[in-house]
């Protein structure tokens, strides 16, 4: 039977203390191997909470860890170097992705996304950016969603 340990840790800088040690000290395990696995696997979503999952076997001791990612609006976010997303999306603007970031962003939460491939992922992401008051390319999210359903942005995606 296997012990599930379930954390929010900022991106590469776990450390032994709450929530991770308390939870995997009683399990007999090296915390510092997990801590650095899971630092390991955070350093890209540095600044944000990442969700992670350390599963343990308690006789052989052995460990597995699973990284979740951010939110997507936490890695806009981050991209834009901003505090938050607007509270009126409609009336207040915070900020203005480029494609070549929204793809970046896609590209990090991949796993997550539904789209079938990379350029529907980015359109989810594009989609994300409606709701927080960001533009893209200084335009409204829809309008560059159509366009990359017109191809304007095709070599992006070669």
């Amino acid at each position: 039977m296997t012990e599930t340990v379930k954390a929010l840790v900022d991106g590469g800088k776990a450390s032994a203390g709450p929530p991770l040690g308390p939870a995997l000290g009683p399990l007999g395990v090296n915390i510092m191997q997990i801590i650095n696995m899971i630092n390991d696997k955070t350093k890209q979503f540095q600044g944000m909470k990442v969700p992670v999952t350390v599963k343990i076997d308690p006789k052989t001791k052995k460990f597995d860890v699973e990284v979740g990612t951010p939110p997507a609006s936490s890695l806009i976010v981050n991209e834009l170097k901003i505090e938050k997303g607007s509270g009126k999306p409609s009336v207040t603007k915070v900020g203005n992705l480029t494609v070549d970031q929204a793809i970046k962003v896609a590209k990090m939460k991949s796993d997550n996304l539904l789209g079938k491939n990379l350029k529907k992922k980015t359109k989810e992401i594009i989609g994300t950016c409606v709701s927080m008051g960001v533009t893209v390319e200084g335009k409204k999210p829809q309008e560059i969603q159509k366009a990359i359903d017109d191809g304007v942005y095709d070599a992006k995606f070669a």
